[in-house]
């Protein structure tokens, strides 16, 4: 029997990082839930070993039903009938499981029939499931929109509407339209307020919606007339119980077919107002965006565990020339190289999640009490770290998920071009992780500030004061001085005074700081355990030639440069 959590150590060991403790700890109220709800923990111990025992079950659905279904659901994928979507019977199957398993809602509070796991267990359990079929965690995972329900919503719709997604009900987060793709601010589904029934009644298009038949929403609806821009935008909760939406159709994709994208029309679609009125982009927005780039974060990593895992088992299992192709040197550096970007790119994922945790429950916590000073300017810390890291976490294992699927096709070779392995699946559904949710290039725009502000520098000399056993000090005297290439190439940069300069080079200058932070990462980690050091030395040498090759074309290039490379428009 398959278990995808089990057997990944590596998993565990994230699970249990010191920073845990404070953040269960902060979760449970200090622990004070335990005489009102009959599963909730003693303490640190008790809750840790809840998480364990739950990834487990995640781990074992996912290895017994999700993963074997995956390729089936591919070639079936979902139909509409009727105006909305059947799924296909594997993806079923799979709701089922994890819904009988009591898998929704695991983040939310008990009081609505969560489990209230901090985001770290979620995420992870998100991991395994893509690692298992990257399609359906789509659907599963889009729980996370109800985050933002008990963000901002009010107690009435957090009752209504959390306790039904703890029960199993499936969300979406109707955003995109066919003119308003990135650009949020040209969103025009119009909200329009009825007096006689006190609701709010949407008309309008929606295109690109993943999991769009959803059985609650959350919409971005433009409910000012006569504004253009983001701040005549307000959030709504859509309730398809209530009818009013039909689906169009389904997009014909690559890849995560299983994952229901569909065009949607609103006709007269009753509604509920999220909050207040015009800070539907402007706050909740940015909110819903960030926690879903946390999840397709979490998606590529576990695309790329599953790339890399068919990797080995082929490499081991193909005989060429008399022995395994995983014997010749260039398939062993690729395979090496495969497993210290996956580490890396985990290692970057939890770092965030842990991030978000802290603040997120600081928040939460402020809505029940006043928060101490100390407490105020912790809170203040993580969500300045959250916010920066949550860009570079998405653009970077997005990337790095990609290259790994495409580096399993070629260990496959010919075979790998085939529907007869993983691999061809694989490889397709990895592509949308760098495009959704923002593309690498959006991703950037939201890391640069990181960059010019000096935080991504700062917290890379809050890993460099770490301690670490004198057998690691040489790889931490690489990344000084590494780090220092980096901060001369920056002000170089912002030495120019010039936006475009900034622009041109951001992507540069947003990569050499997230492999350095991912160098430094797997240092500490191998300093906690040894399984971790072949990656982090591997991954210190990629390290090294990118940081060098971008500050090399940064010291090189002057603001005349940018001329070549533009394109005159017709």
């Amino acid at each position: 029997m398959a278990n995808y959590y089990n057997d990944n150590k590596e998993l565990r060991f994230h699970l249990f990082h010191p920073l845990m403790e404070k953040i269960v700890k902060l979760k449970e109220r200090n622990f004070t839930e335990k005489g009102d709800f009959d599963f909730a923990p003693m303490d640190h111990e008790d809750a840790m070993d809840n998480f364990d025992k739950v990834l487990e079950v995640v781990g074992e659905i996912c290895g017994d039903i999700v993963g074997p279904n995956a390729e089936s659901i591919d070639a079936e994928g979902p139909q509409v009938v009727d105006g909305h979507v059947v799924y296909a019977r594997g993806t079923a199957e799979n709701i089922e499981a994890l819904n009988k398993a009591g898998l929704m809602g695991m983040s939310l509070p008990r009081k609505y029939g969560g489990l209230n796991f901090p985001i770290v267990p979620y995420i992870m359990a998100a991991d395994i499931v893509s690692r298992a079929d990257a399609g359906f965690v789509n659907i599963w995972g889009l729980q996370d929109c109800a985050e933002t329900i008990n963000e901002f919503a009010s107690e009435e719709q957090k009752e209504k509407y959390l306790t039904r997604v703890c029960h199993g009900e499936t969300m979406a987060m109707d955003l995109t339209e066919p003119d308003a793709g990135s650009d949020l601010q040209a969103v025009q589904l119009k909200a329009t307020f009825d007096e006689k029934s006190g609701k709010w009644i949407l008309n309008g298009v929606k295109r690109f919606i993943t999991n769009g038949d959803g059985h609650i929403s959350l919409v971005l609806a433009r409910s000012e007339p006569g504004t253009k821009d983001g701040r005549g935008l307000s959030m709504f909760i859509y309730d398809k119980n209530d009818g009013g939406v039909t689906v169009r159709r389904i997009e014909h994709k690559m890849g995560i077919i299983g994952s229901p994208t569909c065009e949607l029309v609103f006709k007269d679609a009753p509604a509920e107002l999220v909050g207040s009125r015009k800070m539907g982009l402007i706050k909740y927005v940015m909110a819903l965006m960030n926690g879903a780039r946390l999840g397709i974060a979490a998606q590529s990593v576990g695309v790329a565990e599953a790339a890399y895992r068919e990797s080995i088992d082929y490499a081991r299992e193909r005989m060429q020339f008399g022995k395994a192709i995983m014997r010749f040197p260039a398939v062993y550096e690729m395979l090496a190289t495969m497993k210290a970007k996956l580490d890396a790119s985990r290692t970057l994922l939890y770092e965030t999640a842990r991030f978000v945790d802290v603040y997120k429950t600081y928040t939460h916590i402020s809505e029940e009490r006043k928060l101490e000073k100390d407490e105020r300017d912790e809170m203040k810390k993580y969500q300045k770290l959250a916010d920066f890291y949550t860009p570079l976490a998405k653009g970077l294992s997005s990337e790095f998920c990609n290259q790994l699927a495409y580096d399993a096709v070629q260990i496959h070779g010919g075979s790998g071009f085939m529907k007869d392995y993983p691999v061809e699946r694989i490889y397709r559904d990895a592509r949308i992780t760098s495009i959704y949710e923002g593309t690498t290039q959006l991703q950037v725009v939201a890391a640069i500030r990181g960059v010019t502000t000096g935080a991504y520098l700062e917290q890379i000399r809050v890993y460099e004061a770490e301690k670490v056993s004198p057998e690691l000090e040489h790889l931490r005297r690489q990344l000084i001085i590494l780090t220092d290439e980096y901060e001369h190439a920056v002000n170089r940069v912002l030495s120019m005074d010039d936006n475009e300069f900034i622009d041109f080079h951001a992507r540069r200058m947003v990569e050499m700081a997230g492999y350095i932070i991912m160098s430094y990462l797997l240092l500490l980690d191998s300093n906690r355990d040894q399984m971790f050091l072949k990656s982090a030395k591997n991954f210190l040498r990629l390290a090294k030639a990118q940081v060098k090759a971008h500050a090399e074309f940064i010291r090189t290039s002057e603001l005349a440069d940018l001329g070549t490379y533009k394109y005159e428009m017709e």
